[in-house]
């Protein structure tokens, strides 16, 4: 009896071994399932509205790895999204793209950013109102500053918003705070709501619309 015991913890110890080596070797076990990016993987940080609406459009495209809901540009530290909602804190709704710049370009990221919400009303997307659904760019530096400020430029002189005064902020990122877990991927977690058949159901078809041949398949 006391051998086939032995036995047993020697085979449930291989077994865990086994078990550990194969989750150590696999990339969506990291960071609490989240998918291993490469490091020539780039970000940048936009606030267009209510973040569940940028995200589920952004989430479309090819070269797009992940898009994460979260707030940044204000004063407070950790803010939750009760602060944000009765706008206490100074920070927008923003998401986090990360993107490979080899498949998708930032100035192609920041020309989807100025077709997929309306760049020209001060801290209001449609009935949300407020300084967190302003519409903001945060960059990381200098680079990422004159192609926001660039692509900014073309869609004021392409006529795309009838002319009128784009009010996109462009500054620093000086920190990105992540939404709490019920914010991710909140349109496809929750199509059946509401505001995400009425409200970011069609902003998703007007995108598919104009950018066809950059949306994954």
């Amino acid at each position: 009896m006391a051998w086939k015991l032995g036995r047993l913890w020697l085979l449930l110890i291989a077994a865990f071994a086994v078990c550990v080596s194969a989750r150590a070797q696999d990339p969506s076990s990291a960071a609490g399932g989240k998918k291993a990016m490469s490091e020539d993987i780039q970000t940048i940080v936009l606030g267009g509205g209510c973040f569940w609406c940028v995200e589920a459009v952004f989430q479309l495209f090819k070269g797009v790895e992940q898009v994460e809901s979260g707030y940044a540009g204000g004063r407070t530290v950790n803010p939750t999204y009760e602060e944000i909602s009765e706008g206490r804190t100074g920070h927008a709704e923003v998401i986090k793209v990360s993107y490979d710049p080899k498949i998708i370009s930032l100035q192609q990221i920041l020309t989807i950013f100025f077709h997929a919400h309306d760049p020209t009303t001060l801290n209001r997307q449609g009935n949300d109102k407020g300084e967190q659904y302003r519409s903001i760019i945060l960059y990381k530096n200098e680079a990422e500053r004159q192609a926001a400020e660039s692509i900014k430029n073309e869609i004021a002189k392409s006529g795309l918003w009838g002319g009128k005064e784009l009010v996109t902020q462009l500054e620093p990122l000086t920190e990105f705070y992540s939404a709490e877990d019920y914010h991710q991927n909140y349109y496809n977690n929750n199509r059946s709501k509401p505001y995400c058949s009425i409200v970011i159901g069609p902003k998703i078809k007007k995108i598919r619309e104009e950018f066809g041949a950059l949306l994954k398949n």
